[in-house]
């Protein structure tokens, strides 16, 4: 029952609903994206379902996270399992989130690489473990190298970036959820 391995995400209204949110049309959703008008309105109307790369530059238009969207999608459950899935070489590198529904955490599992160029930074505190391999994360005009079974924390906005360093990296991302204000804004040092 709290298996939803077969349940098809419908991240079309989430997207509808956030967009309508921030008061944006298609048109500067498109602009902001790099996606057409008609296959943002397909994903709106979940007769698309966008990929991995599609999400993230939705949800960059959306001020939001790929995670935060694909939350909002589900409903919560009290009780879920994610199952792990066979991982496929053809399809690397891959984002799984661990914790489906619209909740108070996230959890997300990162195999091999991404974007390494891609500054990111979040409003509420992260936790990123590494289960196998080894990152390096820049943050703060820093550096830090982590191998299997390090931790890095990192407080609510600070910005950051990171890259695999070894094939087959598993990186965990824990967060507060972005919904949340866990954090409320410090002042910069």
């Amino acid at each position: 029952m709290g298996d939803h391995k077969d349940q098809h995400l419908r991240v079309g209204a989430a997207v509808r609903r956030r967009r309508r949110a921030l008061e944006l049309t298609l048109a500067v959703v498109s602009e902001r994206s790099g996606l057409s008008v008609p296959f943002l309105s397909q994903i709106e109307n979940d007769r698309a379902r966008p990929s991995q790369s599609s999400l993230e530059k939705v949800a960059d238009a959306l001020r939001t996270t790929a995670v935060e969207l694909l939350a909002a999608a589900d409903p919560a459950c009290s009780v879920d399992v994610v199952r792990a899935e066979e991982p496929d070489p053809e399809l690397a590198p891959k984002v799984r989130s661990l914790v489906r529904g619209h909740h108070q955490m996230h959890a997300t599992e990162f195999t091999g690489d991404h974007d390494a160029g891609r500054e990111l930074q979040y409003r509420n505190d992260q936790l990123m473990f590494v289960t196998e391999g080894a990152v390096e994360i820049e943050a703060e005009g820093r550096a830090y190298r982590l191998g299997r079974g390090d931790t890095l924390y990192l407080t609510g906005g600070v910005r950051h970036r990171w890259r695999a360093t070894v094939p087959d990296t598993r990186l965990v991302v824990v967060a507060v959820a972005e919904h949340i204000e866990a954090v409320r804004d410090r002042p910069r040092q």
